[in-house]
């Protein structure tokens, strides 16, 4: 970066980072680790976190200077969200960029930057934590236009954005993540499991998932198992007989997986299938990918942008359809063959790097706009 002062100073939350890193931590995480790599000479990069019971693990982004404060999120949350104080230099420091990774801004004197990874708490508050239903719907708007930069996942969110909180689409910064530095595996293991990877709640259209997998098993009563990996924030009876077909036995709910136990599911797995109702972005798409995992997906939110071709993509409430979809891929070596292929061309076009150079250079444009005449 190319700024007047002597060194600019870098505030990012790293608190959805904090315990178990789901879609927003990873990003988090791995975003912070590509713009530290980018810094240089004297800029300081910073990860502030604040919680009553979990510390930030030391050299969590090596290089990058650390905040951790023993202050209960929830506190936190309210005094900034609601009261817009204290301002975060109370704790960190002088900042010039504070990066907020939410929607909503990070009380500072500095250039404010709000991260929004999808809209979907303004159309279904109902499916959201108490935090979010209380403070985000009504302020978003507020925030996101008082902010400095906003920073989205894919262009299928920057529209989403643009149009529904009436945005200059100039001031949204699209920060893709960046595929895993994972080896694609040279061959998919015959009969593989069929896999899921995301936290389990209701866009996730984990029922509309298993209706699919019951018609998968009606038509194929040797169909593979089906294998949910990842927290659960609703429960999810595996146990149960789902149009007349029993799943217990054939349905495994892991719960969160670190890195390597998520890499190794999906080179176990014969296709990954992401169902969701809506998704910013996808990562298990991106994932999988990388590995050589077929996917079938949803044609909703991002996920035709992510997979661009190189996927099937079904109507999430067309169960038949999705049964289709993995019969096809279980029965079609040349289909798999191309989805093969086709995802790790486009798993390619993906890097942590590409993003925050992105990032890097939004946060030069805000603070030249801020420089005195």
């Amino acid at each position: 970066m190319c700024y007047d002062s002597a060194r600019v100073r870098i505030l990012m939350d790293y608190r959805p980072a904090l315990r178990q890193r789901t879609g927003a931590g990873e990003f988090v995480h791995q975003l912070a680790r590509a713009l530290q790599a980018r810094l240089s000479g004297p800029d300081i990069l910073t990860l502030f976190s604040s919680s009553w019971k979990d510390r930030l693990p030391p050299a969590v982004v090596p290089g990058a200077r650390q905040v951790d404060m023993r202050v209960p999120v929830s506190v936190l949350n309210r005094a900034w969200h609601r009261l817009e104080w204290p301002p975060v230099e109370w704790f960190a420091g002088p900042v010039d960029i504070a990066q907020s990774m939410h929607p909503l801004l990070l009380p500072s004197r500095g250039a404010q930057f709000v991260t929004i990874h999808d809209l979907h708490f303004l159309d279904h508050p109902d499916q959201t934590a108490a935090e979010i239903r209380r403070d985000y719907p009504a302020l978003v708007q507020r925030h996101a236009r008082r902010a400095a930069g906003i920073v989205v996942p894919s262009e299928h969110t920057r529209e989403v954005v643009a149009g529904r909180l009436g945005i200059d689409r100039a001031r949204l910064v699209v920060c893709s993540p960046g595929a895993p530095d994972w080896t694609p595996r040279t061959a998919a293991p015959a009969n593989g499991p069929i896999l899921f990877v995301g936290t389990v709640e209701p866009r996730k259209n984990l029922p509309g998932l298993l209706r699919a997998y019951a018609a998968l098993v009606r038509a194929d009563a040797g169909a593979p198992p089906l294998i949910i990996a990842g927290r659960a924030a609703v429960p999810l009876d595996t146990r149960a007989v789902v149009d007349g077909v029993a799943l217990e036995g054939r349905v495994h709910q892991l719960g969160y997986v670190d890195d390597a136990r998520r890499e190794e599911s999906y080179r176990r797995a014969s296709m990954l299938v992401m169902p969701s109702l809506d998704e910013g972005f996808g990562l298990p798409v991106l994932e999988a990918m990388t590995i050589g995992v077929p996917v079938v997906a949803s044609r909703r939110g991002s996920l035709p942008e992510v997979l661009d071709g190189a996927g099937l993509l079904v109507e999430p409430d067309d169960h038949e359809a999705m049964a289709a979809a993995m019969r096809r891929v279980l029965d079609d070596p040349a289909e798999r063959a191309r989805m093969v292929s086709g995802g790790l061309a486009r798993a390619a076009t993906y890097s942590w790097d590409a993003a925050a150079g992105r990032l890097h250079a939004a946060y030069a444009a805000a603070l030249a706009e801020r420089a005195p005449a």
